[in-house]
């Protein structure tokens, strides 16, 4: 696959631009409610992709090393095809598309708030379930607190 068809997976839901916590466990990601200060919310892309590596210091580089596909949402087209899954109905290269993400609830506009809203010592009040789910299932935007004992950290 060259680098073209690679990116071309992507199908623009931004999932991934949320900022994420790890829990105690090994392995334990959990997303909040919060979007990467790079991330245009209503187009759901990166507003300086070319550069984001460099500017963000936790952004991911989606790849296929086990970890990183892990750490993605269910929803990924990298993870879904790694997993043996295929791409999904909404997917923009299966639907012809590029809005189908968006109409079948899997991107993350107007579901998120900016980086710049939130302190960080707080983010753990943004974490969030619906970036698990897959449709139909509707995903649901409860925060909850990280309990007595468990530490989250980004």
């Amino acid at each position: 696959m060259d680098a073209g068809e690679w990116e071309s997976l992507c199908d623009g839901c931004a999932r991934c631009c949320l900022l994420k916590l790890s829990g105690p466990g090994r392995g334990e990601v959990h997303y909040t409610q919060v979007h990467c200060q790079l991330l245009d919310a209503d187009t759901c892309r990166c507003r300086d992709y070319g550069e984001r590596l460099r500017r963000v210091a936790d952004c991911v580089q989606v790849s296929t090393d086990p970890q990183v596909l892990a750490a993605l949402p269910r929803t990924c087209a990298y993870r879904r095809l790694a997993e043996g899954r295929g791409l999904a109905w909404w997917h923009p290269l299966v639907s012809g598309d590029p809005d189908s993400v968006h109409r079948a609830g899997v991107s993350v506009r107007a579901r998120t708030q900016p980086q710049s809203a939130v302190h960080p010592g707080e983010l753990g009040l943004h974490i969030v379930e619906w970036p698990h789910s897959e449709p139909p299932a509707s995903g649901g935007t409860r925060a909850r607190r990280a309990g007595p004992g468990r530490r989250w950290s980004r």
